[in-house]
């Protein structure tokens, strides 16, 4: 689903034309017609074509699509998928029928949910889908592994904060639509539609203190911006740039020059204030732990 208004002022400060242009490149993507939409519906409820709802209009995914997010993201079978913004419920159905995920879809109208729900039974993963009446913006999804959107960019840079917050290696994909600053990890087009992909990153700003079991240690202090990340390693009062520095997910490393001169190597798994992982130099791995000053 997209969004018809916005809920604050970000949006309705875009020229009328801008807003007017956004939401056509939502129809002409998603490939609609009119007469594909009874498809989509049953003998209950028939949903409409750019229905309005709250701060959304109904447009539905394209099915192949829906198949290429789920596999930018790695959608499996352990994945707790949450589709924010269900409409009649294809995503998580498909989570659950194609890739054997538990999913849960987040839907605002009560008759669209009923819909989505009914859906889910005709496609015999009723046990595996369950579909919530209720407003994204309200309803907690923080223990999802994969979050699917179709949303405008205002609402995308609204949720974009609790994304950030979420366990790091959550995959975030989204229709049509970016993140704003928060570069996608992976972007692919289908037809008329883009697809973008974020995996949430730790947060490893701040100064570390790392320690091997050998005896070597050192002060990292890192800046970050999303998944983009720098800074110094100082090591027996020598302080140097870190190289080739990143992070994905939970996991962090960059490359070093250590104070004999040779090239090693850092890898850890960052989990809150603590880390611990692997400091390599050729075929020689000493593990190596860290904490993060307060």
């Amino acid at each position: 689903m997209i969004p018809r208004c916005a809920r604050n002022d970000t949006l309705t400060q875009l020229p009328a034309l801008r807003l007017a242009l956004l939401l056509l490149a939502a129809v002409l993507a998603a490939g609609a017609r009119a007469q594909d939409f009874p498809r989509y519906g049953d003998e209950i409820y028939q949903p409409r074509l750019r229905q309005p709802g709250k701060d959304v209009m109904w447009i539905p995914t394209p099915d192949a699509m829906i198949s290429r997010m789920l596999s930018m993201a790695k959608v499996h079978k352990g994945d707790l998928v949450y589709d924010l913004g269900a409409g009649e419920g294809r995503i998580p159905i498909a989570a659950a029928a194609q890739f054997g995920a538990t999913a849960i879809g987040i839907e605002y109208d009560p008759k669209m949910a009923e819909l989505a729900r009914r859906n889910a039974q005709r496609a015999g993963v009723a046990d595996k889908v369950t579909i919530i009446e209720g407003d994204i913006f309200k309803e907690d999804f923080s223990k999802a592994t994969v979050v699917t959107l179709y949303l405008l960019p205002d609402l995308n840079y609204q949720l974009r904060p609790q994304l950030l917050k979420m366990k790091p290696g959550t995959r975030v994909v989204s229709h049509m639509w970016d993140m704003g600053e928060w570069e996608p990890d992976e972007a692919v087009a289908q037809g008329e539609s883009e697809a973008f992909l974020w995996v949430v990153p730790a947060q490893v700003a701040g100064r570390w203190t790392l320690r091997s079991q050998d005896g070597w240690q050192a002060e990292a202090r890192i800046a970050q911006m999303f998944q983009r990340i720098g800074g110094t390693l100082t090591i027996k009062g020598k302080t140097q740039p870190l190289l080739g520095a990143y992070v994905t997910g939970p996991t962090m490393g960059f490359t070093f020059q250590d104070s004999d001169g040779a090239i090693r190597s850092v890898r850890v798994q960052v989990d809150g204030d603590r880390l611990a992982g692997q400091l390599r130099f050729v075929g020689n791995v000493s593990i190596v732990n860290g904490r993060r000053a307060p």
